[in-house]
């Protein structure tokens, strides 16, 4: 995948994340996709598992955004440092991570999210 291909993904892929509209995300993805972040490190194998988590998932954070920060093509897809605005009560948590993504005919067929979420956990507590 080239870095322009991989950031025409991006603009489809990541305003999916905001808006509580699971079933349009997960249209992105592979049947088959096997998906990863840090609530979830051993993975969720399978679109339906995907959208299950995704409903939850995006009920919790219906109003966060996501943004890609900078693109880095690899054999089959891309590596993505994205920036996440997410407000949890009063306040706005901002977030810098990186995914793996990897796609095959257009769908994102392996997606793995790494962050620090500590500052997401300890706002939630409150």
């Amino acid at each position: 995948m080239n870095k322009p291909d991989a950031l025409a993904l991006c603009e489809r892929w990541l305003p999916l994340w905001t808006g509580n509209r699971p079933e349009e995300l997960a249209a992105i993805y592979a049947d088959d996709v096997f998906y990863r972040d840090p609530a979830k490190p051993g993975g969720i194998r399978g679109k339906a598992a995907l959208l299950a988590y995704l409903r939850k998932l995006l009920a919790v954070f219906p109003d966060w955004v996501w943004t890609a920060d900078e693109v880095w093509p690899v054999d089959g897809g891309f590596v993505l440092r994205w920036k996440a605005r997410i407000p949890v009560g009063d306040e706005v948590i901002e977030e810098t991570g990186m995914d793996l993504v990897l796609v095959e005919d257009g769908l994102v067929v392996r997606n793995e999210v790494y962050f620090d979420r500590s500052a997401l956990l300890l706002a939630m507590e409150k």
